[in-house]
């Protein structure tokens, strides 16, 4: 038969050795405590029959047996719970209040149940010494008490060992009933997000244990795993956006020139022009397989200590005529001597687009500025314009791939250049932050100090 599963716990199981432990430590303790309270009382009662045996000896011994036989008999009596015996040679009673027994000297203890003059005993212990003339002389002492502490120390024993199984016991179940009741939050909102419901999240109570911790851990991992599913999901759908109107556009265009028909000349237009289509699709795949191999951290093997100014100043001199070309102005303010610790191809391809971007949505004679500093342990660069910006509102969305502001998407693009930069600057665990440069936009990017 299958046990409840309370019992089937593995926090159970650990209260059940903790208990089993808890009886063994009782077990132990109680044997100290035994045997230490046995040994105090045997040598205090040894000592109390060694100080009256050696008063009766001192009081008579001037005076031979017949004084100190007197001695005994006048202690008889006297105190309760003593018991002396006086034998001659020959071991007759002389006097004192238990019967002949064989004279031998040294401690001497009856631990059975006797009875003598109808008085009950449980026990006598005492301490006998064989006289100059051959006779003995036994002072004892009732070992009633003894025994009835023992027997209290049982009890108490007894009694403590019931309280602390049952108290483990039940301390353990009520454990397990509250890891079970948590084990079962957690399970029921996975079954809950398995189930499609991927706003779900393990409930935290606040009093920051283990489960808090994982609650916490698991809650992060569910919004990185709903950011992306999200994320995938905009992606299809922006991806079928995207493609639908160059795909259409290779339809018609191949559908009209098979109706058509016409000369080589209008055929190699049309081919001309179904390649272009085709390189952007192939562009835009290109930068979404670059962004996954990017967010996957695998570049992160080819990193390398390298002068961001000098890179900076590489990047600006590949937009030179572009700049020209659109008659827009440059501004440097690039530091020399920062170095920071980078995959160098990657950081070109985001200063690239940041740099591109700028000079395309920048307008004629507009003026552009790029920056390289050091901030306490790290190195930001900017790059600045002062053309017509982007909201507040959408520059978290143009982070986003397929985001593009121009909604009507007939000027050249993937809306993938921010993408790719922020996937960059992910992988060299840098900040990139899009700020109003009234006019126009200014980008910052924020890189750690390569370590020394």
């Amino acid at each position: 038969m299958q046990l409840p599963r309370l019992f089937r716990t593995s926090s159970f199981r650990l209260t059940l050795l903790y208990a089993g432990l808890t009886g063994a430590s009782f077990l132990l303790l109680f044997g100290v405590v035994y045997w230490s309270t046995t040994r105090f009382m045997d040598r205090q009662i040894d000592a109390t029959v060694a100080s009256e045996l050696a008063e009766i000896q001192a009081d008579a011994r001037d005076d031979g047996m017949d004084s100190m036989r007197g001695n005994v008999q006048a202690m008889v009596g006297r105190v309760p719970g003593y018991f002396y015996l006086l034998q001659d040679a020959s071991g007759a009673v002389l006097a004192g209040n238990l019967p002949a027994v064989e004279p031998l000297p040294g401690v001497r203890e009856w631990p059975g149940p006797a009875r003598h003059r109808k008085q009950p005993l449980s026990g006598i212990r005492g301490y006998g010494v064989v006289l100059s003339n051959g006779g003995y002389l036994l002072v004892a002492l009732s070992t009633y008490q003894l025994h009835e502490m023992d027997e209290m120390v049982e009890r108490s024993f007894l009694a403590g060992l019931a309280l602390a199984m049952l108290l483990a016991l039940g301390g353990g179940a009520l454990t397990s009933l509250g890891v079970l009741r948590k084990i079962e939050l957690v399970s029921q909102t996975s079954r809950d997000i398995v189930g499609g419901d991927l706003q779900r999240r393990i409930a935290v109570r606040g009093s920051g244990d283990e489960f808090d911790h994982l609650a916490i851990s698991l809650n992060t991992m569910l919004d990185r795993i709903q950011t992306l599913m999200e994320g995938l999901r905009q992606v299809s759908t922006d991806i079928a956006h995207d493609l639908r109107t160059p795909l259409t556009r290779l339809r018609q265009r191949l559908e009209l020139a098979q109706r058509r028909g016409g000369d080589q000349q209008t055929f190699h237009a049309v081919v001309d022009a179904t390649l272009k289509d085709l390189d952007t699709i192939l562009e835009t795949f290109s930068a979404l397989l670059r962004i996954a191999q990017i967010e996957s951290g695998a570049r992160r093997a080819g990193f390398a200590e390298l002068d961001l100014g000098e890179l900076l100043r590489a990047v600006v001199e590949l937009y030179l005529p572009a700049l020209e070309e659109k008659n827009q102005t440059l501004g440097e303010h690039i530091d020399a001597g920062l170095r920071v610790s980078g995959d160098r191809q990657l950081l070109m391809q985001l200063f690239a687009n940041l740099l591109e971007n700028a000079v395309r949505h920048s307008p004629v004679g507009a003026h552009i500025e790029v920056s390289v500093k050091r901030r306490a342990e790290r190195v930001e660069a900017c790059v600045a314009d002062n053309g017509p910006g982007i909201p507040a509102a959408l520059q978290a969305k143009v982070l986003q791939r397929f985001y593009r502001l121009e909604q009507s998407r007939t000027t050249p693009g993937s809306g993938l250049g921010l993408s790719l930069a922020a996937a960059v600057a992910g992988l060299h665990e840098a900040s990139l932050a899009l700020e109003d440069n009234a006019p126009g936009l200014r980008v910052r990017v924020s890189l750690p100090v390569a370590p020394r």
